[in-house]
């Protein structure tokens, strides 16, 4: 459904052509604001030497400012927060600004961080305003646009995470340079306050429109927490999709961190030109293969309904002996060059699998099901994709030395046919299951 309201023109064509200008307005506003929600949290990554050396911490310490402190509460506070989203009364884009602005400020106060406690709790902080975000926007999205373009909106919103990792990799490395880590966490933290009054003043919640439209007796009734958990899970589609997406998320968050090892390690690359050759090359990758999964989706989708995870499915499993190339190859030049297919093909996941998501439930059980797989992603992703993959580093030393980390790439590389797998396998149920709405 589209939202009518006048909006300023000229925002722009995402990939649902044809639609209301309040429409389009919507999903670059939510872009933007994914962009800032990656960029808020992966920017620990890159400044997490400077901030160890000012701070005294561990690397065990910064693995968990990294990992578990921001993804469990992320995680758990998810699914309530999802909840309230999916109320038939609950003001979405509200909820979206004071999620984006509570995030947008603790960024800024980890820069003022004295001590680990106090950036471990601003790093919560930052968690905790994150949550509210995607399940909330998922939601809005499939609201505003027909169920045949939802997974290229999905996946339009879904740039924002390489685009948002790119810009972490380059702001945090430049402007820590110039300024030191502080004045970056603060100078990419603080602008989130003026998208968010953006957010709030021009954004429309569609589902307030339909409400005024339509009488209390026709309108749906809440779904308790327990149908709406049962209802999500009833799906063995849904189930399938979230333990591809999962273990996905694991290899994605594994590989994102410990690809720069790699290239720095048995490559001989510096810090500056590991990052900005990931950032360019493999960053550009990801953000293309991104848009193409849901463009795709949304063609082969509508003579097929299985054909709109056919190609992660299929894909994954074809590029995963070129991505054990890559990490095989000595020459640094080729290696990046091997890896550009599969960083396309394993990011084309997000719109078909989102997408799917939100046409496995009914209305009432949306954010929740968007918020049970960001669960998924992000607490066996973030939470423990890097730090498993460097505990298996550690492990391999005795037996291969410095070769350690292209040893862990290696087995990362085939671990790809797990979620090739189950997304096929959810292909197949996509027929029976999926909702036209």
């Amino acid at each position: 459904m589209n939202d009518k309201s006048a909006l300023a023109p000229g925002l722009g064509s995402p990939p649902t052509d044809g639609m209301g200008t309040g429409t389009r307005a919507t999903l670059w506003l939510l872009l933007i604001v994914y962009i800032f929600n990656f960029l808020d949290r992966q920017i620990v990554n890159i400044l997490a030497e400077p901030i160890k050396g000012d701070l005294g911490l561990t690397d065990t310490q910064l693995r968990l400012l990294a990992g578990p402190a921001f993804a469990v509460f992320y995680a758990l506070l998810g699914i309530p927060i999802a909840r309230h989203a999916d109320r038939a009364g609950t003001n979405r884009v509200r909820l979206i600004a004071l999620a984006l602005a509570i995030w947008s400020v603790m960024t800024a106060v980890c820069g003022l961080a004295q001590n680990f406690v106090q950036l471990l709790l601003a790093r919560i902080g930052v968690g905790v305003g994150e949550a509210g975000c995607t399940p909330a926007a998922h939601s809005l999205i499939t609201d505003s646009v027909p169920a045949a373009k939802r997974s290229s909106a999905i996946a339009f919103y879904g740039l924002g995470v390489p685009v948002g990792s790119l810009l972490g990799l380059i702001l945090g490395g430049v402007v820590n340079d110039l300024y030191g880590w502080r004045i970056a966490l603060m100078l990419v933290g603080l602008p989130g306050l003026i998208l968010a009054l953006v957010v709030l003043f021009v954004m429309r919640e569609p589902r307030h429109h339909r409400v005024a439209e339509a009488t209390a007796a026709s309108a749906p009734a809440a779904l308790p927490a327990s149908a709406a958990l049962k209802e999500v899970f009833a799906s063995r589609a849904f189930v399938y999709i979230l333990i591809a997406a999962s273990v996905t998320a694991f290899l994605g968050y594994g590989k994102a961190l410990w690809t720069i090892s790699f290239f720095i390690r048995s490559h001989g690359l510096s810090t500056t030109e590991a990052g900005l050759s990931m950032a360019v090359v493999l960053g550009l990758a990801a953000a293309f293969g991104t848009w193409l999964g849901g463009k795709v989706a949304d063609v082969f989708g509508r003579r097929d309904k299985r054909h709109i995870l056919t190609f992660p499915a299929y894909g994954m499993a074809i590029v995963a002996p070129l991505l054990f190339l890559g990490y095989y190859m000595e020459d640094w030049r080729v290696a990046m060059a091997l890896l550009i297919v599969p960083s396309i093909v394993n990011s084309a996941y997000y719109g078909p699998a989102y997408a799917c998501v939100q046409g496995l439930v009914r209305p009432q059980a949306r954010a929740v099901a968007a918020s049970i797989m960001l669960f998924g992603q992000n607490l066996i992703g973030l939470g423990f994709g890097p730090f498993l993959f460097g505990v298996l580093s550690d492990a391999l030393v005795p037996s291969v030395g410095g070769e350690s980390v292209r040893y862990v790439l290696y087995g990362a590389a085939w671990l790809g046919l797990i979620p090739a797998f189950f997304f096929w396998r959810a292909s197949l149920r996509l027929t029976a299951e999926l909702k036209t709405g």
